[in-house]
């Protein structure tokens, strides 16, 4: 008798463990999503000044036309990015013609005095530190994830449940690099 009660005590123990540790993958893999979802939030936040910002430098620098229109490429290739691999290269090219752009305004004093330029380019820059963290939080959460998923006994779990690893959000090459700006 009491032998069947260690056993149906054991088996219940895993029974358990193996609950808790399918609620804690789910748990997981929710929070990544929930992450990639702020990320794309600040993005698009990001995509809806990138045109404000833009317009408001044309009006003082009408022949720059090259640098306007490699944010605005760069804009519609980041928003039509899917998954983080893509997004982030497609993030790095945007961060890029931005930076480019914010060099332009440094030629023209009267545009870096505009109130209207100066309030876009705090809020865009207020966004970017959004996005920095969001990316942050995305890439800690993916990495807990994937650390779970290889880590026993939850790797006895993730297998058969289909729990694959996740993609970082991740710079490439050039982003690290210094910026190149020319005209």
């Amino acid at each position: 008798m009491i032998v069947i009660l260690v056993i149906a005590g054991l088996v219940l123990l895993l029974i358990v463990l193996l609950v808790a540790t399918y609620n804690g993958l789910v748990q997981l893999r929710n929070r990544i999503e929930a992450a990639w979802a702020q990320i794309d939030v600040q993005l698009k936040r990001r995509f809806d000044l990138i045109p404000n910002l833009v317009e408001t430098v044309k009006g003082y620098a009408a022949h720059e036309q090259g640098t306007f229109e490699k944010v605005t490429q760069a804009r519609n290739m980041a928003m039509n990015a899917t998954g983080p691999a893509e997004a982030a290269q497609a993030d790095n090219v945007l961060s890029g013609a931005l930076k480019s752009l914010f060099a332009v305004s440094e030629a023209y004093p009267d545009l870096k005095a505009n109130q209207n330029f100066l309030n876009l380019q705090e809020e865009l820059t207020a966004t970017e530190d959004k996005i920095s963290y969001a990316r942050q939080f995305y890439n800690d959460t993916v990495y807990k994830y994937n650390t779970k998923i290889q880590s026993v006994p939850a790797n006895l779990i993730a297998g058969p449940f289909h729990f694959t690893e996740r993609e970082y959000f991740e710079a490439d090459d050039d982003s690290r690099g210094p910026v190149k700006v020319s005209f």
